[in-house]
């Protein structure tokens, strides 16, 4: 028997792991579950360093990383209830709850943009970090759109939350990327970065806000049905 049957079946051998291995609504759920508790790493960290410093920026990442927890929390919270009693309307209810949230979270980013550029924050990196945060970023695009591809015939209200949060994350990290990028490298001028800047923040914005309104339009529907 080869080792990658043995790790097979030891994982197999446990509930968990079964789950894990058969059911890709419980990988799904498991994912949002570890974002979670990163988003919520970071909306401490950040919490800790802008009371420290009194940032406003910092502050700022708070409230952006705690709306991005609250929302996984939710949608995993619904999980653990529906696993006892299924109810769409719980998880109706959770779209229209995360739709507003993501609605928030547009104005929100649209502060820390705000804020980056008129204080000029970059955060600047060496080449491995930022090698490292790049190929962290194009995973998190990768698998949003295998998500997207996968699941486009799932009916689950839950699902289709889970994954326009993971849309919401992957278009944030993508403004990150760029603007670490331009004052790590700085291969731009000044004012042509400041533009790219402005325009790519506004994209992001637009598009977090429209996945929010969206949402909010969709579980309103099912509760007028």
């Amino acid at each position: 028997m080869s080792v990658k049957k043995k790790i097979f079946n030891i994982i197999e051998g446990s509930e968990i792991g079964e789950k894990i291995l058969r059911e890709p609504r419980y990988r799904i759920i498991l994912s949002a579950a570890f974002s979670f508790f990163i988003n919520l790493l970071y909306a401490l960290y950040n919490r800790g360093l802008g009371i420290a410093n009194r940032s406003i920026w910092f502050i700022t990442m708070c409230a952006y990383y705690t709306i991005l927890s609250t929302m996984r929390f939710s949608a995993v919270l619904c999980e653990r209830k529906n696993s006892k009693r299924v109810s769409d309307e719980m998880e109706y209810f959770v779209m229209r709850l995360s739709g507003c949230l993501l609605a928030a979270l547009s104005f929100v980013l649209t502060g820390v943009i705000y804020i980056s550029l008129a204080e000029n924050i970059a955060a600047k990196h060496e080449n491995v970090v930022m090698i490292t945060i790049a190929t962290y970023t194009f995973y998190k695009i990768t698998m949003a759109i295998i998500r997207a591809v996968k699941q486009r015939k799932n009916p689950s209200p839950l699902l289709a939350v889970i994954r326009n949060i993971g849309y919401a994350d992957a278009a944030a990290s993508v403004l990150t990327l760029q603007r670490s990028m331009f004052a790590s490298f700085g291969e731009l001028t000044d004012t042509k970065a400041h533009t790219m800047n402005v325009l790519t923040g506004a994209a992001v914005c637009l598009f977090v806000l429209i996945l929010g309104l969206t949402m909010i339009n969709r579980g309103i529907k099912r509760k007028g049905k």
